[in-house]
């Protein structure tokens, strides 16, 4: 699965995209952010305070809850505001 980063999460964890595959045992958004969390470091830092995050997978926002699938784009984005 492709994951992007953007704004400051993609400054805090430094880079905009990776692949990965889907780790075993993740099977929704929300226990992906707990996978890329317990890598620590800049993932750790990036995504301690989860409520701030959006989350858009196969470019459509979807909750915690959502099903994740080997072949999904998953993007993290932090609030949008703006004009």
């Amino acid at each position: 699965m492709k994951l992007r980063y953007f704004a400051w999460l993609r400054a805090r964890i430094g880079a905009s995209e990776e692949e990965v595959a889907l780790p075993a045992g993740v099977g929704d958004v929300g226990a992906l952010l707990d996978w890329l969390a317990a890598k620590g470091g800049r993932y750790e830092a990036a995504l301690a305070n989860r409520k701030v995050i959006r989350v858009a997978v196969n470019e459509e926002y979807v909750g915690l809850d959502h099903p994740l699938r080997e072949g999904d784009e998953v993007a993290l984005f932090p609030p949008v505001t703006g004009g």
